[in-house]
């Protein structure tokens, strides 16, 4: 096996810049939604619009089977004022594809345009179902296809996601089993004293002290209570209070984010807090409440569809180039509701090196056009060695 030519990846590379130039936001992915689906109609697929309000599913059929495989990109943009210079910077302020979904995107509509385009040679019998969702990013836009019928409407016996990665070289993939991307978990931590004059903090509870001490002490929630084997984070990210330079407020809020991969984990971090803010509130005799709002769960991949993926990514990278033992991430992906539903597995595909800001989130970054081929190929590869007869325990 090797990596596929791709008569068209100019044009993809070029679809791909129209879209990082058109960045649409959670559920307002219209435009996105109206090309994507333009051009899956353009490769001669089926075309189902709806699910999440701007989701495009692409249903491509070969054969007698009823077997069916799901290959999801998602397509929102970031709220961040992009950077770059280049021609294709984002023309709507303040939206950026920080993420690369434009990439997810346009790897997804070129392994749809090459299996369309070769159907009759494709070694696969039964349905690939080509997932374009919406608001991967905070939004929960996989559970809200899912509430919408993704998985009725369209049976598919394994579901798998793919994201660019700084930082890994062009030409590697990661391919783990079990956990690989963490839970998220927001929390909001609400303190009331009692206001008063800054120069005479004796009659009042002082908001702001009381704030800082919990700040602190949260950060023995992680090092004091979860096992050292174990992984979590807390950080509080947001710090909001007062209004002059001389009034000790009234009231502070403190909000937050938990991470972590299992939910005994977060049920021991979230009664950790608790209790630190019953002791800091009868501490400095102020009032503390904490909210928890519980976003995505943790992305973990099943162990046979993982060993699959590993063995496609090696027949078509090379044994050096498929990485099995990275570290999973902190960071949170609502793929994790698709494969709470569906087995599965989430790989990173290097993008290189995450120099000059390259990296997600930051407002220098840019998908690598240089990978579209890798991408499309293993899209390619892995709906064979699922749905036909190009077995991915072939030898490596």
């Amino acid at each position: 096996m090797s990596i596929l030519s791709i008569p068209f990846v100019d044009e993809l590379a070029a679809l791909r810049r129209d879209i990082h130039a058109h960045p649409e936001l959670a559920f307002g992915e219209f435009r996105t939604a109206d090309l994507v689906a333009r051009e899956l109609e353009r490769y001669g697929l089926e075309v189902d619009r709806g699910l999440a309000g701007t989701g495009v599913v692409g249903i491509l059929r070969k054969g007698s089977s009823s077997r069916g495989i799901g290959l999801r990109a998602d397509m929102d943009a970031l709220p961040l004022h992009e950077k770059n210079d280049f021609p294709h910077r984002s023309r709507n302020p303040g939206q950026m594809h920080a993420c690369g979904h434009d990439g997810h995107t346009a790897i997804l509509l070129g392994a749809a345009r090459y299996m369309a385009a070769q159907r009759d040679e494709l070694t696969i019998d039964g349905c690939v179902y080509f997932i374009f969702q919406p608001a991967e990013e905070s939004e929960g836009g996989a559970a809200v296809m899912i509430s919408d019928g993704l998985f009725d409407r369209f049976p598919m016996a394994c579901v798998f996601g793919l994201h660019n990665w700084p930082g890994l070289p062009v030409g590697q993939m990661a391919v783990m089993p079990g956990p690989v991307m963490a839970g998220t978990c927001a929390f909001e931590i609400a303190v009331r004293g009692h206001g008063c004059h800054a120069a005479m903090p004796q009659q009042g509870v002082d908001t702001l002290v009381t704030a800082s001490q919990l700040v602190l002490a949260l950060q023995t929630v992680v090092a004091r209570n979860v096992h050292p084997c174990e992984s979590a984070v807390v950080s509080v990210t947001q710090i909001h209070a007062g209004e002059a330079w001389n009034i000790i407020p009234d009231d502070a809020i403190l909000r937050g984010t938990i991470r972590s991969f299992k939910a005994e984990v977060q049920e021991l971090v979230e009664r950790a807090i608790e209790r630190l803010c019953s002791g800091i509130a009868s501490a400095f005799g102020a009032q503390i409440s904490v909210r928890f709002d519980h976003r995505y769960p943790p992305t973990v991949n099943s162990p046979a569809e993982s060993e699959l993926c590993r063995r496609v990514a090696t027949r078509l990278l090379g044994t050096e180039n498929v990485r099995t033992s990275e570290l999973p991430s902190m960071g949170a992906e609502d793929f994790a509701y698709m494969l709470g539903e569906k087995p599965g597995c989430y790989v990173w595909l290097g993008n290189g090196p995450g120099t000059g800001g390259c990296t997600l989130h930051n407002p220098h970054y840019d998908f690598n056009d240089e990978i579209l081929p890798l991408g499309v190929s293993y899209w390619v590869r892995l709906a064979e060695s699922v749905l036909g007869d190009a077995p991915a325990d072939a030898a490596e």
